[in-house]
């Protein structure tokens, strides 16, 4: 089997010069750099991905009254026509490289919206040009790419986001007030669940198909080695979530939406440890129907020194006697937090609920003024930092916070391929003391010269 090798070297080594820029800003305290590749002072930005998630992010980012989207790359171009027909003056590329080679000198930002394998690399080079990112959850396909992320950031003191777009929403929003308002009391336990079911029990055919005359096949499976052979209808476009060369299942897609409303809310970390119960991932593809135990520290929020969450997807869902104190039919996603007081319920974007013997005491989205969740504000938030009005305050998701969360999610994952183990986990080590065998997954077999 042959595929065709891109040309370009993805290894990018930032000059002296421009390190040293960067370092001297860093001297003088946080670091937001100013939107200077137009002479009318607008942000110029470039997408990485044209359609689906990529297409609502550049969409929502050219959005603002102060962007302009100057370029867009995707290894797709049949998913370029429509962003070309909307924006008549974006330059199309059909590889990233090629895109951070000529538009380098001019563009001040990027978001990253590619398959989660692609995350790592591209926002990794946009961060040694001096791009800002907004790149999509989750951070990195693994907790090696997410760790060297979030140490990237800090060292560079560009402006960045995750894509976790509710964070900025009333919802999340009005979920953290209620809980830090003590609306339920200390919280005891947390159960938070997604019925999406990216993940695939079966082996993939055998079979080989033709590759699509629009797409750069080899450059879609990127930093992945070995380079698989095209499926139709089993990668591109979508069903890469479900493999694990690629994807990081519903966990990965979920996770991070999902693990941000406690972790605001309840001030969390990194886990202490972490525990399937659910399957394990077979012929190289997630596992469905997953329930995975964390422990973390307590904090000031909750009732005990340690906390626990669970996370169920597709069929699972809470046991019977947490179902049945909330005295309705679950939504399809969201958390429930069980407090010393009370229960909330927080559907994933819905109306947050409290619960007091199993009667409904309270439904709203918020009742705090400082809760004004808008649909634009967490792309919007990314501009307006870059532009210096955002009084010095980095975005909500920036890479310091969506990196321990990422973290977080991506520790449930390795702990489905040991199911019934407590995985005791050491965060400052980036490793589990205990189980050797578990630190492999850590990080990923990279191809020749696509190293993160």
């Amino acid at each position: 089997m042959s595929h065709a090798k891109s040309k370009l070297s993805p290894v990018f080594s930032p000059s002296r010069r421009r390190f040293l820029q960067a370092a001297g800003a860093l001297s003088t305290g946080p670091f937001i750099q100013r939107a200077t590749g137009s002479p009318n002072g607008k942000v110029q930005h470039a997408s990485f991905g044209a359609a689906g998630m990529a297409g609502t992010d550049l969409r929502k980012l050219a959005a603002h009254p102060d962007v302009k989207l100057v370029a867009v790359a995707d290894v797709d171009l049949a998913r370029t026509a429509q962003v070309k027909a909307e924006f008549p003056d974006v330059r199309i590329y059909q590889d990233w490289r090629e895109l951070l080679e000529k538009e380098g000198a001019q563009i001040d930002s990027c978001n990253v919206s590619t398959p989660d394998h692609m995350h790592a690399i591209i926002a990794m080079q946009a961060l040694q040009r001096g791009k800002h990112v907004y790149c999509q959850k989750p951070l990195a396909h693994n907790l090696s790419e997410t760790r060297k992320l979030r140490e990237k950031a800090a060292s560079t003191g560009l402006v960045t986001q995750m894509g976790t777009q509710l964070a900025s929403y009333t919802s999340d929003l009005s979920t953290q007030a209620w809980i830090q308002a003590g609306a339920i009391g200390k919280v005891r336990q947390v159960h938070t669940f997604s019925g999406k079911t990216w993940g695939d029990p079966n082996p993939l055919p055998e079979r080989e198909d033709p590759i699509p005359p629009t797409l750069d096949w080899d450059l879609w499976n990127g930093v992945a080695d070995p380079v698989v052979r095209y499926l139709q209808g089993a990668y591109h476009p979508g069903q890469w979530r479900k493999r694990q060369a690629f994807g990081t299942g519903t966990l990965g897609d979920m996770g991070c939406h999902m693990f941000n409303g406690w972790f605001r809310s309840l001030g969390l970390a990194a886990p202490l440890s972490v525990r399937s119960n659910g399957p394990a991932p077979r012929h190289g593809n997630w596992a469905v129907d997953g329930e995975i135990h964390y422990v973390f520290p307590g904090t000031q929020y909750t009732s005990e020194k340690t906390i626990e969450v669970i996370w169920y997807d597709g069929a699972k869902r809470p046991p019977a006697e947490i179902v049945g104190l909330l005295g309705e039919t679950f939504p399809r996603e969201g958390s429930v937090y069980v407090g010393e007081e009370g229960i909330l319920l927080a559907p994933h974007g819905g109306w947050v609920r409290i619960f007091r013997g199993g009667k409904l005491v309270e439904q709203a989205v918020h009742r705090f003024k400082d809760v004004p969740g808008t649909a634009e504000a967490h792309w919007f938030e990314f501009i307006d930092a870059i532009l210096g009005r955002t009084s010095g305050k980095p975005p909500k998701s920036n890479f310091g916070f969506a990196g321990p969360l990422t973290e977080a999610v991506l520790l449930g994952n390795v702990s489905t391929f040991f199911p019934g183990e407590t995985l005791v986990w050491n965060t400052a080590d980036l490793k589990f003391p205990e189980k050797a065998e578990a630190n492999q997954l850590l990080s990923r077999t990279y191809r020749q010269g696509w190293q993160v």
